[in-house]
């Protein structure tokens, strides 16, 4: 681990990160950094991708990353409309648990860092202590620059700015809705 890193573990809020990337735990990694992290040690190093399935699969991801939903997205037609949601994955903790322990170093990543930030205290809550928020999560923030054909746009850093990515589809590799349910059906019996 870098001094940087050190530095960032050291506390649970980091006031120059936006409060919804801020963990309970406090570690904090960029995707190059975490890319560096996982090259180090991908037999210990786990990356695990917490975006929805459709992210996963059209918009790419670290090849290495498994995907284990926060949530799912949710489809209503209601009058000839349909609408959206993302509905809570109620086996995500269950679903990391199954790949990792609590002493494991895993590395979370979504689309800028909002997402994983979450999924990294629910984590913290059922006893994991090593679990690191990738900040820029995987399209990075938005250009700040009306200058810029970029501006508004997540190319700033991210994942997919730094470190290889692939739209490759494993299916070891990620968990669909149906799945969670199965899960779910068989911890009733």
């Amino acid at each position: 681990m870098t001094s940087t890193n050190r530095q960032r573990a050291a506390g649970a809020s980091n006031p120059k990160l936006p409060k919804g990337k801020q963990t309970v735990l406090g570690l904090y990694v960029t995707a190059a950094e975490a890319y560096e992290m996982w090259k180090a040690a991908p037999d210990k190093v786990k990356v695990i991708d917490v975006r929805m399935p459709e992210e996963y699969a059209f918009i790419g991801h670290p090849e290495m990353a498994v995907n284990i939903p926060l949530a799912f997205l949710a489809y209503e037609r209601k009058g000839g409309k349909i609408t959206y949601a993302p509905k809570m994955n109620p086996e995500f903790v269950a679903e990391v648990k199954s790949l990792a322990g609590p002493n494991d170093t895993l590395l979370l990543t979504c689309r800028s860092g909002g997402r994983s930030a979450m999924a990294v205290n629910q984590l913290a809550a059922a006893g994991f202590k090593k679990a690191y928020n990738i900040v820029d999560g995987v399209e990075g923030d938005k250009v700040d620059d009306p200058e810029s054909v970029f501006h508004g746009k997540r190319m700033k850093n991210g994942w997919k700015n730094s470190a290889p990515w692939v739209y490759d589809l494993d299916p070891e590799k990620f968990v669909l809705e149906e799945a969670a349910a199965r899960m779910m059906a068989a911890a009733k019996k």
